[in-house]
């Protein structure tokens, strides 16, 4: 999950006219990157062997 801070920080960063797109894209980009690194303290991880593994599952 995203905090205000971070909506904040991202909106002071942004230039002083830019698209509603451009800017739910950033959020969104930065939401995923706090979800993965929520997953990773977590151990909600996989390895390099485990990800081929499956893809080989699933690409039968």
């Amino acid at each position: 999950m995203i905090t205000k801070e971070k909506v904040l920080q991202t909106l002071k960063e942004m230039p002083d006219q830019f698209s509603i797109d451009d800017l739910m894209d950033k959020l969104i980009l930065i939401n995923k990157i706090e979800i993965g690194i929520d997953q990773v303290s977590k151990g909600e991880t996989f390895s390099s062997e485990e990800a081929k593994k499956m893809i080989k599952e699933w690409s039968k």
